[in-house]
């Protein structure tokens, strides 16, 4: 197996997996080093309940595992948030986000291939799906279908979690005012060079979502990534204008061509599609206007870190080649008398 000359970060995010994330690791840990010339893993938690963080913090200690970096976020956000956080702080040239209960770490050997041959974005499709719920299914195909008709991008077949980003994608998203929500659907999206993989292996533990969870996920993925929603929320205060405005002309024509219409009911007619058409004209400047502030707007950091454990075995530093300087002392000759 060839190993590529590149640092490698690899980017987890965990919660209450006490259990199983020393053994993650650790299957880990024997896995990159064969792979890549230096790597780092980021492991984020997602704010622990259990004592995951207790164990996280022993694997940074003296016998602990080598290259790990460990955040600890004060409370519960969503994955693709939690992610970021590992994103963010990374420093490798290319980072690789992995769900470690639903993928295959091995698969990374070919992700890293075509990285290293110039692919920015890769992208890796695991055909076996953890199951889930019908009503999640369900769920999932119908926001999927919807943010496909707006954005044009199918996030499970076209933007899948597992991913390798190079280190000019990263600072790309970075630029964005909301870069942990962006970074899902950005790299698809950005017109970098990128490759989707298939492969095909079995889930390694049962990995359910919570409907309530992801629905609000989407809602917020589907308003803050695409105009779509507002465009057509538009489109109908447009609509509903122009039908206010054929109305008015309705009545106009009736009043002038029948003479036997009841009385007060043009003037109450044109006075309703008078009113109705300026507030659909409103809505509408309204409408546009939040869609340019939001464009601008920026609600401040996505989340904030308690705790931070840096690895004490750091393999690049013994890689520096670096050498103490030696003082030179200075003989001192006393002086010859004669």
């Amino acid at each position: 197996m060839n190993v590529f000359p590149v640092f490698l970060s690899v980017v987890l995010v965990v919660r209450n997996q006490s259990d199983q994330v020393e053994r993650i690791l650790t299957d880990i840990s024997k896995c990159i080093p064969s792979l890549v010339a230096d790597y780092e893993l980021i492991v984020v938690d997602n704010a622990s309940t259990d004592d995951s963080v207790s164990v996280l913090k022993n694997l940074t200690g003296d016998k602990g595992l080598s290259n790990l970096q460990v955040y600890a976020l004060t409370k519960e956000i969503d994955v693709d948030g939690a992610s970021w956080v590992g994103l963010e702080n990374a420093l490798g040239d290319f980072v690789a986000i992995i769900d470690p209960l639903a993928e295959d770490v091995t698969f990374l050997s070919e992700m890293l291939d075509k990285a290293v041959s110039g692919a920015d974005v890769v992208f890796a499709n695991n055909k076996q799906k953890p199951t889930q719920s019908f009503a999640y299914r369900c769920s999932s195909a119908i926001f999927n279908g919807i943010y496909k008709l707006f954005s044009g991008i199918n996030l499970v077949a076209e933007a899948p979690k597992y991913r390798i980003l190079s280190k000019r994608v990263i600072n790309f998203i970075l630029q964005h005012a909301q870069p942990a929500i962006t970074y899902r659907h950005l790299p698809a999206s950005g017109g970098f060079a990128r490759v989707n993989l298939n492969y095909s292996a079995a889930p390694k533990a049962l990995h359910s979502r919570r409907l309530g969870e992801s629905i609000d996920r989407g809602i917020s993925l589907l308003i803050s990534t695409t105009t779509g929603p507002m465009r057509l929320v538009n489109s109908l205060c447009l609509l509903g204008a122009f039908a206010n405005l054929l109305y008015s002309i309705y009545v106009i024509t009736v009043v002038l061509f029948k003479p036997d219409v009841v009385a007060g009911w043009a003037s109450l007619s044109l006075q309703q599609s008078g009113m109705f058409f300026l507030i659909s004209l409103v809505l509408l400047v309204l409408g546009e206007y939040i869609l340019h502030m939001a464009s601008l707007s920026n609600d401040g950091p996505a989340y904030h870190i308690a705790q931070e454990f840096t690895s004490a075995h750091l393999t690049r530093r013994e890689k520096l080649n670096i050498e103490e300087a030696t003082p030179i002392a200075t003989a001192i000759t006393p002086e010859r008398t004669t």
